[in-house]
Order: structure tokens, then sequence, then C-alpha cells
């Protein structure tokens, strides 16, 4: 098996599929490169290669379609429980050896997944940057002298550098968005409660959040709908609301630049500047908001009385191992004796008061983009300012769980310096659904590779839409001159349309350029047999809209039913076989972009 093989979902189900790949001939793959990327610090207990052939060898039993993750290697953070692996939480002192996993682990395992073992992470889930380890610091894969980010930094890099498809991590103050960030990853940090937390070490028990690192959006999609159950054993799990859709066009807020922080790195400013560009390009409204609540709700995360929940976790183990706590961890942990009773009250006093102004900015707007980081820092810059830099990590990430809210880290691109750069997408809770589709539109429109690996992003790996659209709207979908960016996409702008998926269509259909149309555009063609898969961009636009847009539809093109990668059915272009005389078949491009591109007419 080539060892260039990607470990998205996606592709392993191709691989497992066809026959080229077992799940047997995938642990031994995975062995190997752990080996050969000679990190030792990434993991702290790895499966034997006994277990490993173990759980292929029950998989080689099934069908490869019998399971959503059948064969889907997978890392766990140190504090949550895998039965027979010990859950040591960075603190070998503290180490247990459960004898059943945590929900969130079985629900993956029994979906088919293989768990490698425990990821390495700040000592309790206390950090945002990944150093504070006795088993060491898992290796940044782009840059050793940046830090890797935590504290889930071993499953952000296991996954980053091509050891398994996706992990677990937690996510209380940013635990799951920074590494990502660091890594080129997509981090979600779902709704409290969504995931089970029961089987987890306690970090902030009330705040706590299990979280998932992947390579893309459509993984984490599919991760989420897995994992995620109401456990009544678990007195923090929620059962999921029902939600109407989000506004035909979307509003995204981004702070006003008085309250933009970079912490002096000028190259993160111009960075986000050039995000926030890219997001009229997916049809959205961008929209200025007071960040300040949100500002000053984070600064509660440290430096107010909820110290005190990490020191409930710990007091008893501190009581008898004080001296087995990393020295910034017992620094930390320890402050929380300087609180009282009436301190713990004042602070929920002020999230509420701080929820309540918050919850004016979101009346101006339906998601959030923030930097995901401030800035990337490096060892020497901590072992300037451990604290400190610390603190600045979480400028954008620690109010998330303390506002009640959703949020997804992803890819932007890169510093000069060849460090990654990201956003994240914040928006209420149980919007995490919403918050995958728009993210895996950005991640499309970004583009880049895998993690670490050389493996160009898969642009058809987008999530299923995630709502039914209202009564009022329609989804259209397109395949030509209305794609984003190309001269008519304005005739679906104008009538305020909302973009609100990008893929394929089912694998029945032919594209061809027509001749003689200006601007030139493609026709498409369900045909019986040799149909392949047709890039497409779904819109949502009201009733009203979409009949005049059809109105104004010139022949020999036409408005039918297309059938989608996903299987959902929506509106789309479609072209009468007649006028096909004469045009070129261009199915083999994929797509309308792809063809212009080859012609040298669009750039990509």
């Amino acid at each position: 098996m080539a060892s260039a093989l990607s470990l998205d979902l996606a592709t392993l189900r191709v691989a497992y599929a066809t026959g080229t790949l077992t799940p047997s001939a995938l642990v031994e793959e995975i062995l190997r490169r752990i080996d050969a990327h000679g990190d030792p610090a990434i993991f702290i207990h790895i499966l034997s290669r006994d277990a490993l052939l173990a759980h292929a060898a029950r998989l080689e039993k099934l069908p490869p379609d019998s399971l959503p993750l059948y064969g889907a290697p997978f890392a766990i953070k140190d504090n949550i429980d895998l039965a027979g692996a010990p859950t040591t939480a960075a603190c070998p002192e503290f180490s247990y050896t459960p004898s059943v996993s945590a929900p969130v682990v079985q629900r993956l395992l029994e979906a088919g997944a293989i768990p490698l073992g425990k990821a390495n992470l700040d000592q309790f889930a206390t950090g945002l940057v990944g150093v504070r380890s006795p088993y060491g610091v898992p290796r940044n894969p782009f840059c050793a002298d940046v830090i890797p980010g935590g504290s889930s930094s071993g499953s952000a890099v296991a996954v980053a550098a091509g050891l398994c498809s996706f992990s677990l991590g937690t996510d209380t103050a940013g635990s799951g968005r920074i590494p990502a960030g660091l890594n080129n990853l997509v981090g979600l940090k779902p709704t409290k409660g969504a995931l089970s937390t029961r089987g987890v070490v306690p970090a902030c028990r009330s705040l706590d959040c299990v979280s998932i690192f992947a390579l893309t959006c459509a993984d984490a999609a599919e991760l989420q709908r897995v994992a995620e159950a109401f456990d009544p054993a678990d007195a923090f799990s929620r059962q999921r609301p029902a939600l109407a859709p989000l506004p035909s066009t979307l509003r995204i807020g981004v702070p006003a630049a008085r309250d933009l922080e970079f912490f002096g790195d000028i190259e993160a400013g111009q960075l986000f500047s050039a995000s926030v560009s890219r997001l009229t390009a997916l049809g959205a409204t961008v929209v200025e908001i007071d960040f300040a609540p949100f500002r000053e709700t984070a600064a509660l995360l440290y430096q107010g009385p909820w110290v005190a929940e990490r020191w409930a976790a710990l007091r008893a183990f501190h009581a008898q191992h004080a001296d087995a706590f990393f020295p910034v961890t017992r620094t930390i942990v320890e402050g929380a004796n300087a609180l009282s009773a009436a301190d713990t009250f004042e602070g929920f006093y002020k999230v509420a008061a701080l929820a309540r102004r918050a919850a004016a900015e979101w009346e101006k707007m339906d998601a959030l983009l923030l930097p995901t980081a401030p800035r990337p820092y490096t060892f020497a810059d901590l072992a300037a300012e451990p604290l400190l830099h610390n603190t600045h990590l979480g400028t954008y990430t620690n109010f998330v769980n303390l506002l009640d809210l959703s949020a997804i880290a992803v890819p932007a691109g890169f510093r000069r310096d060849g460090v990654p750069w990201g956003v994240t997408f914040v928006a209420p809770a149980w919007r995490d659904p919403d918050l995958l589709t728009l993210a895996a539109r950005w991640h499309t429109q970004v583009g880049g590779t895998l993690g670490a690996t050389s493996t160009p992003l898969p642009l058809s790996l987008v999530p299923p839409l995630s709502v039914s659209p209202s009564p009022a709207n329609i989804r259209l979908a397109v395949v030509g001159a209305h794609l984003s960016g190309l001269p008519l996409n304005h005739q679906l702008t104008d009538r305020h349309a909302r973009l609100v998926w990008s893929g394929t269509t089912a694998p029945a259909y032919r594209l061809y350029a027509l001749p003689n149309t200006t601007p030139p555009k493609p026709g498409l063609v369900r045909v019986a047999d040799t149909g392949a898969a047709i890039a497409v961009e779904v819109w949502e636009l009201s009733i009203a809209a979409f009949g005049s847009f059809v109105a104004a539809v010139p022949p020999p093109l036409c408005i039918g039913s297309l059938a989608l990668a996903n299987g959902d059915t929506v509106k789309g272009f479609l072209c009468e076989p007649a006028a096909l005389d004469g045009a070129t078949d261009i199915t083999a491009h994929g797509g309308w972009r792809t063809y212009l591109e080859s012609l040298g007419t669009v750039r990509s």
C-alpha cells in the first residue's frame, strides 16, 4: 500500500470498497508511519499491534459499507476513557485503567473506527500551549520552533501528520480550536452537552466539551453525527432542539478594528483582513459588531472563579499528590484557594450581564468570524512568559463555552514563515450543522492540503445540506456561468440568494460546452449510463426571486430536478438534448470551472 494514501474518510471508503485496502493492512501502515514519524511525544499510550489487528480482524468479517466509520483509525485525548487503556490526563500518578469506554468513544467503536491509543495533552487539560506535559511536547509538523497548541496537542498533531483519520480532544477554553489552527486542521467545538462528557476527566465540568479534529468539514460532520447522542447518565448532556433555518442572506459579524488584538503580530492582522474579504465570495453580508462583551467574558475564564471548578475536580488528588502536578498547572489550580463562594456568584452575575450584552450583538449576525489564535508563539516566547502568552492564545476562544455557543476552527492559508493561519466561525448553541456547512464552503474556497500531508483538499467533500429550506425558499443547483465569481452569478446575488452547499451531482450526468453562447455556458444532461458526478453549487432564494430567475433562463437551458451526490434532490439547470449538436463533451473535466481553467479563461 502506498504510504501517500490519504486517511480522510471518503478516501478510505473508496479503498475499502474496491478491495485495494483492508483494515489489517491499514493497521500495519499506520504503525509504520508512527515509527517513521519518530515523535514519541504524540501518544502517551499506543495499543499493541496484536490489539489493533484484533480490531481489524473483527471488521474484516463485515462488508465495508456496513459501518459508517469502517476501518477509520483515530486517536483519543488521554483525558477520555478507552476501556483497557490507561487514562493519565498527562499525570503518571493520576493514571487509572477504565473497564468501559466513554460513551462518545464507544459510539465511534460501534461505528467501525479503530482506536490507536491515547494522545498527549497539557496536563489535566489546563493550557492552550501544548507544552505542559511530563510526556514531552508533540512536534508541530510545520515548524519545530512553534508550539503545537493545546491542550489537545497530541490529538491535533496525530491527525495533521497523517497518523490517523481523526481524533477526539476536549475543549473548555479553546483546546479543540487552537491546536487545529496551528496544525491546518478542522476543529469542531460542538454545543455544550451535544456529545456526552461521561468518562472524561473534568477540567471545568459545567463547560467541558468533547471536540473533534478532522481533515475536512465533511469528515467532522459525519463524526458528529455518529458521536452525538443524549446521555441520560450524564447530568450535563442535552437534547438537540429543532431550529428554524438561518436567513437566506447570511450575516457574518466581525469585530470592529478597535477590538482586534494580535499582540504585535502585524502579519496576523493582515491575514485576518484578507479573511474578512473572502466572506463576500460566500454570498455573506459582513456586519461590524462590538466584540467587547465577548472579550470581557473571555477574561473571566482564568481571571474569574471558574478556576475553582478545576480545583473541585482535582483537590482530592492534589491533597495526596501535590508534587505530581506540572509546575505551571499547579500554580493555576492552586490559585483557586484565594476564591470564595461569593466570588463564584459574582462571576455568574457578570457572565449573565455580559451574555445579555452579547445577545444584542447576535441580533445583528448569524455567525461570527474570528482569528482562531491572535498569533503563533514559539517555545522561546513561552519560556519568557508562560502564563501571559497562554492567556493571549485564548483571546478569541475563552468566551465560547461561557456564553453557550458553538464553534468550528478551519484552515485559512499560511503565513510567510509556513505556519498555518486559521479562522473560527462561531454561532449560537445548536448551530453546529450550519457552521459545518459554512466552514466547508470556506475551506473549499481556501483550498490547500489536508493537515501537514501533501494531499490536496478534495473539493467535493462538503457536508450535506444541514436543514431543509423554509417554505418560503427554494434551493437551486447551478453548474455554469452562475457559479461564484463567474459572469452571471450576479443574477443570484442581486436576488439576495445565499450559497448553502458546494459539491457534485450524483454520477448520472454529462456536461457539454454549448456553441454560440454569450457568455459561454455549459449544458447538463442526465443519461441512463456513462454518467459522471459534475461540480455544482446550491443556492437558496425566495420563491418570488426564484420565479423571476427562471423567467430569465434562455433556451436551450431549462430548470428541472437534479440529484446530488449527498442524496438530496433540488431544482437545477438542465439542457435540452436537441441543443447538443456541435457541443463539446467536457464531462471528463468534472465541472465548468475546471474546464475554463484548462482553457486559461479563469484562474483556480
